[in-house]
């Protein structure tokens, strides 16, 4: 019972919920459906309330079409009344179209005649206006006519007294008109015109010397590079420690009027057509290339307006723009010397026509503005120059550059420009010439090295000799009373590398020109590149062909002897360098040549080089021993391969002759101990195990062949049995008491031993 109570009780309020969703959707947006709808199926009751909600859709149904029944007569008859009213309308259009139509035919012409008749009156009055205003207006109206005349043929101070007349005089007559009211607006504006046309000319004007500005430099370095002539004529002496000439007139070839207050043309030109000049001619003023008129009828008509110092800011800021423009070198200015000199050109004809415009105007610019302009420049100037010159490799060019600074520096001094810094600077390019140079002369060393042939000069003629002579310092009696044919002792390298140290010390001397430098200072300069082109550049290429691998004993010893004399020739080279610079070795300070030290270092690497080279011979001499150590036969000379050995020996050491003693001694000693420890390991290899009494008998006569070589002096000035002692001790292994009972086993075939085995036993036994 209780259970259906409750059924009846679920069952009433599922009824509920259900008229509940159906009454929000009626009366629910239908975007907003969705949460209900979903109340529904979230419930267990779906399909009863699907029932429901078509029970109340048929319900609705019926009253609709129970309304539509109701209301339809009506709507009927609504629609056939309107039908009626639409045509009776459309009849009633068509009247009123007709009508309008009939109405604008018959006024058309009426209409044409009375506009035509206003337009007659209005021209009637108006022509009458006109001619009385005219009358009234016309001394104005030519005035202003003048004035636009004056202005449009560049005649500026006509054009301001005009203008001047033209606002006191005559306009205050018809001040009550509206066009004088615009007259008198536009005075102003007038003004203004007048400033920016002459200020177009300046703008004309400032442009044409920017264009022509390396011009004008070019001409006044000519000037320059003639006065300088001139004055090394006269002086007929190097410039090297003399003073600076003194500043020059520039400005008397240019006859402009100051204080002129008319127009010198019609026309105005920045630059005068100047004609190319022949060489013998003279060159012309930089100022006889610059017409200033512009700049100063600008100046005057701003002074006239009232805007003076407006002018001047204008020109100086405009020239402070070119004067970046000028001082900006071409990315590729280190290629050529063209580039260099244009870019000087510029920079001169920029501050000509500064230096000009600062003695031939009252204010326009002051020496501040022109010190300020030259710091500028001066820095940039060095910065760029700096840049760029370290990309020359050139010395031939870094030196055009160097001259081309100096008369770059001479051409703006004399315009009173200082120029300390560009000669501060020179010193700096001045060790990167050096730096050139050495690259330069490392080439000229490795070719005359390079194609050397590396043996003594031959001479045929007196001719030849006093040729030879004459370019190294070379002196010996003993070869002089020697009849031709004859030979000097070193090679052909030595005169040429004498003489290329000495071009090297011109090019240097050539740098310290016109760089105002005391004799010390050259003489301290050339000594230092000097010793670097010693120490550093010609040491590096000897040493590079002494360390060649095709290099030979012949081309060792020829360069020893070499080194030999250019080492004797360095006081030679301290003499020229003095008899240049005029600077006696004895003063404080003075720089010493390192010559000596040079070529005995590489001496000493050609010596070490040849006791290499002998040994590395030898070995290879050796390479060809076969000793059969298992041989019966008794031999009675000596190997072939250390009898060609003994010979190349000879040969070498003949070769010698030339050499000091103490090298030739050095290398005998070695090569002879060398050969002795060689023979030595030889006989005790590891793999000879078993010999035979041939196999001795060939090992000592060979011995005895290296003992002969030794007793035979191959060098001179050894003590009496001094090389023996080489091979002292591969004697007394082959003579001593165990060997001599070693001898007599064999002999009686009564034993076969290592000799290794005995070799240890001989020595223990010592």
């Amino acid at each position: 019972m209780e259970r259906g109570k409750m059924a009846e009780a679920e069952s009433l309020e599922t009824a509920a919920e259900h008229e509940r969703i159906l009454r929000e959707i009626e009366s629910t947006d239908t975007a907003c459906i969705g949460p209900t709808l979903r109340s529904v199926y979230d419930g267990e009751e779906h399909g009863r309330f699907m029932e429901k909600l078509e029970t109340r859709i048929r319900n609705h149904d019926r009253e609709i079409e129970k309304m539509c029944n109701f209301h339809y007569q009506g709507f009927v008859d609504s629609i056939t009344e309107l039908l009626k009213v639409r045509g009776e309308a459309q009849k009633l259009k068509n009247q009123v179209t007709d009508t309008n139509r009939k109405l604008q035919h018959e006024g058309k012409e009426l209409v044409i005649a009375m506009e035509e008749l206003k337009q007659c009156r209005l021209q009637q009055r108006n022509i009458s206006a006109t001619v009385d205003k005219l009358m009234l207006c016309l001394p104005v109206l030519e005035m202003y006519s003048k004035l636009r005349d004056q202005m449009k043929t560049k005649r500026h101070y006509p054009a301001l007294k005009t203008l001047e007349h033209l606002e006191h005089t005559y306009l205050p007559q018809v001040s009550h008109y509206r066009f004088c009211k615009v007259m008198v607006d536009n005075i102003p504006k007038l003004r203004e015109e007048i400033k920016d046309v002459s200020m177009s000319d300046l703008k004309d004007f400032l442009e044409s010397i920017r264009k022509h500005s390396d011009k004008i430099g070019e001409t006044a370095m000519k000037q320059a590079q003639q006065q300088r002539n001139l004055d090394n004529i006269i002086l007929q002496q190097p410039r090297i420690g003399s003073k600076r000439k003194p500043k020059k007139d520039a400005y008397t070839i240019f006859d402009t009027e100051i204080g002129s207050t008319s127009p010198k043309s019609e026309q105005d030109s920045g630059i005068l057509d100047v004609e190319d000049e022949e060489d013998d001619e003279e060159v012309p003023g930089a100022q006889d290339l610059v017409d200033f008129s512009p700049v100063y009828r600008c100046l005057h008509i701003y002074s006239v307006l009232g805007a003076r110092e407006t002018f001047e800011n204008y020109y100086r800021k405009q020239r402070r723009k070119q004067a970046r423009l000028v001082l900006q070198p071409p990315s590729n200015m280190h290629e050529t010397l063209d580039g260099y000199r244009k870019y000087f050109n510029q920079i001169v004809g920029f501050f000509v026509v500064e230096d000009h415009i600062l003695h031939t105007t009252q204010g326009l610019v002051n020496r501040a503005y022109i010190d300020e302009l030259w710091e500028m420049a001066l820095s940039k100037t060095i910065a760029a120059l700096r840049t760029h010159s370290s990309y020359c490799s050139d010395p031939n060019l870094v030196l055009d550059l160097k001259n081309l600074i100096v008369l770059f520096a001479d051409t703006l001094q004399v315009y009173g420009f200082p120029v300390n810094q560009l000669f501060d600077m020179l010193l700096e390019i001045r060790d990167q010439y050096s730096e050139t140079l050495l690259k330069k002369w490392s080439g000229i060393f490795r070719n005359i090295l390079d194609s050397d042939n590396y043996s003594p000069i031959p001479v045929t003629s007196e001719e030849i000799y006093k040729k030879v002579v004459g370019q190294f310092p070379f002196q010996d009696t003993e070869l002089e009373k020697q009849p031709f044919p004859k030979k000097f002792p070193f090679s052909e390298f030595v005169p040429k590398v004498y003489n290329q140290i000495k071009e090297f010390i011109y090019a240097c001397l050539k740098f310290s020109e016109d760089l105002h430098l005391s004799s010390t200072e050259v003489d301290d300069m050339i000594r230092k590149s000097t010793n670097l082109l010693l120490t550093r550049t010609l040491s590096s290429s000897l040493q590079n062909v002494i360390k060649r691998k095709n290099i030979g004993l012949t081309e060792l010893v020829q360069i020893i002897i070499n080194t030999t004399h250019l080492e004797k020739s360095c006081k030679y080279l301290e003499e020229f360098i003095t008899n240049i610079t005029n600077v006696l070795p004895e003063t404080v300070h003075t720089t010493k040549l390192y010559g000596t030290t040079t070529f005995k270092d590489a001496r000493h690497a050609a010596e070490e080089e040849i006791y290499t080279n002998l040994n590395q011979k030898i070995d290879q001499f050796l390479q060809l021993a076969d000793y059969d150590w298992m041989t019966g036969d008794l031999g009675n000379k000596a190997s072939d391969y250390l009898v060609d050995l003994i010979a190349f020996l000879r040969n070498t050491f003949a070769v010698f002759t030339h050499l000091p003693g103490k090298v030739a001694q050095t290398a005998c000693m070695s090569a002879c101990k060398h050969l002795a420890t060689s023979l030595m390991q030889l006989l005790l290899e590891a793999e000879v195990r078993q010999l035979t009494l041939g196999a001795l008998q060939q090992f000592n006569l060979d011995v005895r062949e290296c003992e002969q070589f030794a007793r035979s002096g191959p060098v001179p000035g050894f003590q009496e049995d001094t090389l023996q002692l080489a091979f002292i001790d591969l004697r007394q292994l082959l003579h001593g008491p165990l060997f001599y009972v070693l001898y007599l086993l064999i002999k009686c075939c009564l034993l076969q031993a290592t000799l290794k085995h005995f070799t240890f036993l001989f020595f223990h036994s010592l």
